[in-house]
């Protein structure tokens, strides 16, 4: 299932779908910025880097 992130003007920023055993977030151009893995409940950066605790995802879209 995909969850897309609109802005107020309703343009595409990005969007989040599971993959697997993890919810991969993605940019606009579907471009990876990173993954949350509820397993561990973990946020990783597009480079396997630790974010943070948590479902952090929409801030890594947002922000891409």
């Amino acid at each position: 299932m995909r969850h897309e992130y609109r802005d107020r003007g309703g343009m595409l920023r990005g969007w989040r779908e599971r993959s697997g055993s993890r919810i991969d977030g993605r940019d606009r151009s579907g471009y990876l910025v990173g993954w949350y893995d509820p397993a561990r409940d973990e946020t990783r950066d597009r480079s396997g880097r630790l974010v943070g605790r948590g479902d952090l995802l929409a801030s890594l879209v947002w922000n891409a």
